[in-house]
């Protein structure tokens, strides 16, 4: 499939059929997300597969009354790792050595100045890793759909009970549930709004 084929097939799925998903399919939804790009290279998302019924079914009810979660073969938690960002030093020196700055400015760069220009409090981290983590994502989602997949993102969660459930450590943020399985159901495109209303300027 083409990408903007995957593109315009993309719905958010929550009826699923219970056949399966098959392991090598999960293996190329994780393999999309880990080629995704991240700032400085960190690559923060980590990922939970949650396929058993009965964990299927206790991740469910730490969402705010979405049963398909219980109902979709595998649910994929995406999560973000706080602690990357301490590894920023040592993932530029990385791409410093793979020629990534290869004849740009940044080739000029002095790493450690400019980290400390750019510290983060924890807020600037938490969202910075979880920017992050979403590009991942929406990679997942379209390898999903190029699959024949179908998925849907899912914010509507107890961050508090997913992470007990889980047993995940206090370095990790939950960045959103995506459920997944062979669709179900075949919903016409949804609303978007035209060019024109999202193209602030051109200058």
């Amino acid at each position: 499939m083409e990408l903007m084929d995957a593109i315009y097939r993309r719905r958010s799925i929550r009826k699923f059929k219970p056949d399966p998903v098959p392991e090598s399919y999960i293996t190329e939804l994780l393999e999309a997300a880990r080629l995704a790009p991240s700032g400085t290279n960190i690559q923060p998302w980590r990922f939970v597969v949650v396929e058993s019924p009965e964990m299927r079914q206790r991740l469910a009810e730490c969402t705010f009354g979405l049963n398909f979660i219980a109902r979709a073969p595998v649910t994929i938690v995406c999560c973000a790792d706080l602690e990357a960002v301490k590894t920023r030093p040592r993932r530029i020196a990385e791409l410093r050595e793979a020629g990534a700055f290869a004849g740009t400015d940044l080739e000029k760069i002095n790493s450690e100045n400019y980290l400390q220009q750019r510290e983060m409090d924890l807020a600037a981290a938490r969202a910075y890793v979880s920017l992050n983590t979403a590009i991942a994502i929406e990679h997942m989602v379209l390898r999903a759909t190029d699959l024949g997949l179908g998925s849907c993102w899912v914010m509507m969660f107890s961050h508090k009970q997913v992470k007990q459930l889980l047993g995940l450590g206090d370095n990790i943020i939950i960045v959103a549930l995506l459920p997944v399985g062979f669709p179900d159901q075949d919903p016409p495109p949804r609303p978007r709004l035209e060019l024109e209303e999202i193209v602030l300027k051109r200058v």
